[in-house]
C-alpha cells in the first residue's frame, strides 16, 4: 500500500477503507512516512471530509496504534470526562475524586493549556511535587488503590494522535471535524471505558462560539463514540463568562478544594460538576437517573470522602498533601491588585475569552507552548453576570509578578466587563444534553 495513493484517494473525494485508515494510523505512530505526506493527507481530509463510518474507523485505528490502559482487572465500572476547554474550567480536579468516591474507576487523562484556555496538568503542577507523567503500571496501581488517577497522555497510549495533533497544529488543519473527533475519542477508546461524558463548551471562551457548531461537534462525537461501543453523552455548557470564581492554576486548585469542602459560592461551577458527574454515574449503571447521580455526588462532598480521595491522589503522585489542609500554602504571585467598579449597576457581561487573555497577560497561561507559568498568577472574580455592584466596590483581584503585568491584565479584564443599569439574570450553565 502506497501512502501516495491514500492521499490521492481522499484528495479526489474517495472513501477510505478500514485497512487504509489503519495504515494511516500505523504510519503516524511509527514514523513510516514523511511528515509532509501525513500533512498532505490531513489537508485532503480538511477539504474533502470523512463520513461517519470513516471517522469511526480512523478513531479505532488511532486507539489501536499503541497500548491500551489495561484496567480489566479492576471490577469497578470505568468512566471518564472530556472537556473541549474553557476559562476557569477546573472541574476535573473535583469531579475525578467525587466520581471515584461514588464507585467509579476514573482514569482522568488530561492536557495542558494553551492560549486563553487552561490545562488540568498545569493546575495540578501548581501543587509542589505533583507528578503528572506516569507510566501505565503507575496509573493502573493508582486507579486500583484510590479509584482514580490524574495524568497526562503517555507515549504509548494512542501514539498516532500525538503525531497527527502536532501536524494539524502546524498545517492549519485543526478545524477538520473528523480529525477533532478522532483525536478526542482515540485517547478515550484506549482507556477502554464503560462510559464517557463530554463537556462541549459554547460561547466566547470556547473553541466554538456558536451553539450550532458546538452541537454539530457534540453529535459527531456521540455518534462516533457509540460506533466504537462506548456509551456516551455530550453536555453542552455555557462559556460566555468564566466558570467559577477563579482563573489561574493554583487559584483553580483552591476552588476545587473549597468545593470538595462543601463551599457552594461558585454555583455555576457546582452545577457543571454535578451535571457531568450525574451523567457519568447514570451511564456507568451506578444511578438510575442523572439527578440521582448528582445527589450521590453531593453526598460525597458532604461526608468528605471526595476530599480524602483527592488527598490520597496527591500523596500517591508525589505532591505535598500539606496544601490540601492549608490552602494558603499554594503558590502565590508576588503582587495583587483590586479592580474597582467605575459605576454602580449590574454585571451584564464578563467575556470569557478576554478574561482568559487577561490571565495569560498576568502570567497564568501560555501564549506559546514553551512559555513558563507563574502558578500563583490569575484572577479572583468577586462579581459575575447578574451580580449587583456599587461604585468603588471590588470587582476582581488580580495576581501577577509585577506592576506591568497587572496593568496589562487589568486593561484586558476591564474590556471583558460590562455594567448596565438594568438587572440581568444569570443563565443556567447546562444548555442541552445530546445522547
Amino acid at each position: 500500500m502506497l501512502f501516495l495513493d491514500i492521499i490521492a484517494k481522499k484528495r479526489d473525494g474517495g472513501r477510505h477503507t478500514p485497512g487504509e485508515l489503519a495504515f494511516v494510523a500505523r504510519a503516524a505512530a511509527k514514523g513510516l512516512v514523511p511528515d509532509y505526506q501525513l500533512s498532505a493527507w490531513l489537508m485532503a481530509v480538511l477539504c474533502r471530509g470523512m463520513d461517519e463510518k470513516e471517522t469511526v474507523e480512523l478513531t479505532r485505528a488511532m486507539a489501536a496504534s499503541g497500548e491500551t490502559l489495561g484496567l480489566g482487572a479492576i471490577k469497578r465500572p470505568k468512566a471518564d470526562k472530556h472537556s473541549t476547554g474553557g476559562v476557569g474550567d477546573g472541574v476535573s480536579l473535583a469531579l475525578a475524586p467525587l466520581a471515584a468516591a461514588c464507585g467509579l474507576a476514573v482514569p482522568m487523562m488530561s492536557g495542558r493549556g494553551l492560549g486563553h484556555t487552561g490545562g488540568t496538568l498545569d493546575k495540578l503542577e501548581s501543587i509542589e511535587g505533583f507528578r503528572v507523567r506516569l507510566d501505565l503500571s503507575e496509573i493502573r496501581a493508582q486507579v486500583s488503590a484510590h479509584g482514580f488517577s490524574l495524568f497526562g497522555q503517555t507515549g504509548t497510549l494512542a501514539p498516532a494522535d500525538r503525531t497527527l495533533y502536532a501536524l494539524r497544529d502546524a498545517t492549519a488543519t485543526v478545524p477538520a471535524r473528523p480529525l477533532i473527533v478522532a483525536s478526542i475519542l482515540s485517547k478515550k477508546a484506549a482507556e477502554e471505558l464503560d462510559a464517557l461524558v463530554l463537556d462541549v463548551k459554547v460561547g466566547s471562551g470556547a473553541i466554538f462560539r456558536d451553539a450550532k457548531s458546538a452541537r454539530e461537534l457534540a453529535r459527531a462525537l456521540v455518534k462516533t463514540s457509540k460506533g466504537l461501543g462506548m456509551p456516551t453523552v455530550a453536555v453542552l455548557t455555557a462559556m460566555e463568562q468564566p466558570l467559577g470564581r477563579f482563573v489561574g492554576n493554583a487559584l483553580e486548585v483552591r476552588q476545587a478544594m473549597e468545593i470538595l469542602r462543601g463551599d457552594e459560592t461558585a454555583a455555576d461551577y457546582l452545577e457543571c460538576l454535578l451535571a457531568l458527574g450525574g451523567w457519568m454515574l447514570k451511564l456507568a449503571g451506578l444511578s438510575k437517573t442523572p439527578a440521582a447521580g448528582a445527589e450521590l455526588m453531593r453526598s460525597k462532598i458532604a461526608d468528605g470522602s471526595g476530599l480524602r480521595l483527592f488527598r490520597d491522589c496527591v500523596k500517591a503522585q508525589g505532591g505535598s498533601v500539606a496544601v490540601i489542609d492549608d490552602l494558603s500554602l499554594l503558590p502565590k504571585a508576588k503582587l495583587s491588585r483590586e479592580v474597582r467598579a467605575a459605576k454602580s449597576g449590574f454585571v451584564s457581561a464578563l467575556d470569557a475569552r478576554k478574561v482568559g487573555h487577561a490571565a495569560v497577560l498576568l502570567g497564568a497561561g501560555r501564549a506559546f507552548k514553551e512559555q513558563e507559568l507563574d502558578y500563583g498568577a490569575g484572577l479572583e472574580l468577586l462579581k459575575k453576570v447578574g451580580d449587583r455592584v456599587a461604585k468603588g466596590e471590588t470587582l476582581a483581584v488580580l495576581h501577577a509578578a509585577d506592576e506591568d503585568k497587572l496593568d496589562l491584565g487589568e486593561r484586558e479584564y476591564r474590556e471583558a466587563l460590562k455594567i448596565s443599569s438594568k438587572a440581568v439574570r444569570a443563565k443556567s450553565v447546562v444548555l442541552e444534553i445530546i445522547r
